[in-house]
Order: structure tokens, then sequence, then C-alpha cells
């Protein structure tokens, strides 16, 4: 009896010391998590309202059939031009357009939709003059808090790329911040005032924004060069005799004709009631399809680029092939050193001169072997203005001299034909050509020889896809 009341008293000592320390050391609450209320499986980074009618057909594909969740980014409030059934300009069609914007995308199921109202760039400027009127580095800052806050697993966006087609300018700026965004949310040095926890807090000042890096695991574009058989070219332009489509096999492609297993429609049907929403832009062509049961023009199939999957998977396969559910680790981009230039050279300038530099800094370099000629589009009778820089690394001053070859009709404006390089230098050019009045639409070439006391020092090729004039 004396063993088992002392074995007891032993017990209740122990329960009693537990509980003291229990009462000493307080338990900490469990750490509030993420949102679920944001967390989606695809984001759409886009220029402008309407810009998701470009791949709507595979949006209720993953949407409906899928069950995929998906969310969207604006960039642009869409303010500038016209609208095709109002009086409303600027910040009165910002705003209307984005009322459009948000029914259209409801009417899919995506209720989770952010306008970022950068300005509105026009059609006439080039990339790098679109991310200054944007405010770069401030955009992708927004850009990357909202990756962090959607933690999505798929970035859907436009190609980051110059091309022949509308191309539009915020298009590109769209696509390159996507791709910046892709590789710098999971990173947590960037934009770390992002970052932090509960603990973080100081009473002072701004407290961190609570939120954690994430890594999204694919990203893709969609393209409305010539190439993408799109319907919204009013005069398509023959293809191209030089190549063949520069889409095909760049990445999956999807069927607007085929029946949705859900809603028994095909999705070219789906993809016109979407549409149908935007009337300040082409919304009418989309009702019309409707009245009439009609869907020719939304059936086109809709190609994607691979941008980069850090997954793996078959290029051409599903866009959710190999994703699995759950985070990945950040995939630091390794930067590789340029090549070295020697002696006199020439290349692109502008927009081609960004990009070369930028695929290579994203490890983006298939979208180079997309286009490796460098292609544009214009109307005939209009002036085509071409960068060029000529480089110098040899140790002596050089003249170099730049010389056209044009196809028939054209005419050469630039104001000089030689230039003065030294050494180590690098002199931009801009060269001035005419486009001939009249003639034969489609594609043509035009090349740039140069060379110094007789020497060649290398030459330039440009496509021009020539449409027809403008019409009055």
């Amino acid at each position: 009896m004396k063993h088992t009341q002392s074995r007891t008293t032993g017990v209740f000592v122990v329960a009693l010391l537990a509980t003291t320390l229990l009462a000493e050391h307080p338990k900490a609450p469990s750490l509030v998590g993420h949102d679920d209320r944001y967390k989606t499986d695809i984001l759409l980074i886009l220029a402008h309202q309407d810009d998701d009618t470009a791949f709507s057909g595979y949006l209720a594909r993953a949407i409906y059939d899928q069950r995929r969740s998906v969310a969207a980014v604006f960039i642009t409030r869409g303010d500038a031009g016209e609208s095709a059934v109002s009086n409303e300009r600027g910040n009165a069609l910002g705003a209307e357009r984005e009322i459009e914007a948000r029914r259209a995308l409801a009417s899919l199921g995506i209720t989770n939709v952010w306008f970022l109202h950068a300005p509105n760039g026009p059609n006439t400027q080039g990339v790098l003059n679109v991310l200054e009127y944007w405010d770069h580095g401030s955009v992708l800052g927004q850009v990357v808090r909202l990756i962090r806050l959607t933690q999505p697993d798929v970035i859907l966006s436009m190609l980051p790329a110059a091309s022949a087609g509308e191309n539009h300018p915020d298009h590109q700026a769209a696509g390159v911040l996507a791709t910046e965004a892709f590789d710098l949310s999971g990173d947590p040095v960037v934009f770390a005032e992002q970052l932090g926890a509960s603990g973080d807090d100081d009473p002072g000042g701004h407290n961190p924004e609570g939120l954690h890096p994430w890594q999204p695991k694919k990203i893709y574009f969609w393209s409305d060069a010539f190439d993408s058989d799109s319907s919204q070219w009013v005069d398509p332009p023959p293809a191209s005799p030089f190549r063949k489509n520069f889409l095909e096999g760049a990445g999956p492609v999807y069927s607007n004709i085929e029946l949705s297993p859900s809603r028994h429609v095909t999705y070219a049907q789906l993809a016109a009631e979407h549409a149908s929403f935007y009337l300040s832009q082409d919304g009418a062509v989309a009702r019309e399809a409707l009245a009439k049961g009609n869907f020719k023009d939304f059936e086109p199939h809709e190609r994607l680029v691979l941008g980069k999957s850090l997954v793996g998977g078959n290029v051409i396969g599903d866009v959710f092939d190999r994703v699995a559910p759950g985070a990945i680790a950040f995939a630091r981009v390794e930067r590789f050193p340029s090549k070295p230039r020697e002696g006199l050279s020439m290349e692109f300038g502008g927009s081609w001169q960004f990009y070369k530099e930028f695929w290579t800094a994203h490890n983006l370099t298939q979208l180079a072997e997309l286009l490796p000629i460098p292609e544009v589009s214009l109307r005939m009778g209009k002036r085509l203005n071409v960068p060029i820089v000529l480089h110098n690394d040899s140790v002596n001053a050089e003249a170099v001299n730049v010389t056209a070859v044009l196809p028939e009709g054209w005419s050469n404006l630039t104001k000089y034909s030689v230039y003065p390089l030294k050494a180590g230098e690098s002199y931009p050019v801009s060269m001035v050509l005419m486009t001939p009045a009249s003639g034969k639409v489609g594609w043509q070439e035009i090349t740039w020889k140069t060379d110094a006391d007789g020497r060649q020092a290398g030459s330039l090729t440009l496509r021009v896809c020539l449409r027809r004039p403008s019409q009055p």
C-alpha cells in the first residue's frame, strides 16, 4: 500500500509540474495561412480589356471541362481609341471597358479581376516606349504582388516578340512584364516589402504585406501575328514564302469546333458568348454570330506558345501537362555573359536589340528561334523607319558605308550613307525607306550591307509584308 500511495503521489506531482510549465510557457496560436479565395490555376496578364477574347475558347475548355480556376490582370484601362457604340472617350471609355471586362469574364465564372490603370499607349510606339510610358518598375511590382496573392500554376500572356500582324506594343509589353514577374515572384529578396508576417509589424511605419514568395510552374503566350489564324484580319496577306508558320510546334493547339462535354455546344459558340460583352470593341460581330447561329468567325483554332516550363512536359502537350498541386522551389534564372563582338558589325536596334538580350536573360532562347529574321508589316505608300546599330570593336577608327538593297518601287530616304566610328564606338542609325504607293500585296526582303575601305563588314535582312493602301 505504501508503494501504491507513493506512485499516486508521484503522478500527481508530475501532472502538477506539467500544468505549471504549460502555464509558464503558453502555446502560440497556429499561423494564419494564405487566403484561398484568391488562389487560381491560371492567371491572365493582359494589356487591354478584350485581349482575353483571343483565347476564350481555351478558357472555356479549361474552366468548364477541366475545372480550372482563372483570374485576370489588365495592365491598362483601354482608355485610348474610340468606342464602336457610343461617344465615350478617354477615362469614360476606360470605365466602360472595365465594366465590359468584368461582365465578359463573369460570364465564364471569372470574378477575381484587377485593373492596374496604366495608360493605354498608341500602336505607333515601340515596346520600350510603352514600358517607359507605363512606369515599368511600378507596374512590375504590382504584377509580382498579384502573382504572390493568387499563386497561379500557369501564367498566360501575350508574346514578347516583334512580328508581322497587329503586334500592338502594349501586347508585347504585357508579355515582357509577365515574363519578368514569372522569374521574380518566387525570389524572397525582390519586392521584399510585399512579404513578411505579423511578427514583423512596425507600429511606427508601414507593415510588410504578409505575402509569401510564389514560383509559377509554366508561362504561355498568345500571338496576334498573321500566323495566328485569327479571324480578325479583314484583308489577311498571303502566307510568307520565306518560311513556314512560325507558331507551328511552338505550343499546344486547341480546336474551337469541338463540342464542350459539359456545355454541349462548340467552343466557338462559347467564345462568341464571351466576346459579345465587348460591344465598345468588336462585340457586335459576336452578337450577330449568336443571333444567326453562325460561329465561323470564332472557329479558327487557338495556338499557344510555351515560354518555359519548370516541371518538364511536352512542348505541344496540354497546358497542365506535368502540373501538380502545391508549391515548387524558386527557380533562379542563370545568366550567361553575352558573346563578345569583334571588328566591325551591325545589328538591328530598338525592339529587336532589346528582345535579343531579353530572351537570353530570361532563358527564352526558343523565342529567338521563332523568327530569326525580323519581320514587319505596313501599308503601301507608308514610310518605314528601321533602327540599326553599327559597332566598331576594332582598335582603329573606321568610316563605314551602308548600302540598302531594295525591292522594285522602294525609295531610300536615309540622309547619310557613310558613318564615322571611333575605336570601340557604337553608332545608332535610323534607316528611312518609302514603300511603293501601289503594287503586289505580299512579302519582300530588304538587305543592308556594310563595308569599310572595300572590306565587307556584314549584312542584315528584314522581311516586310506589304498590304493594300489604307482606305480613305
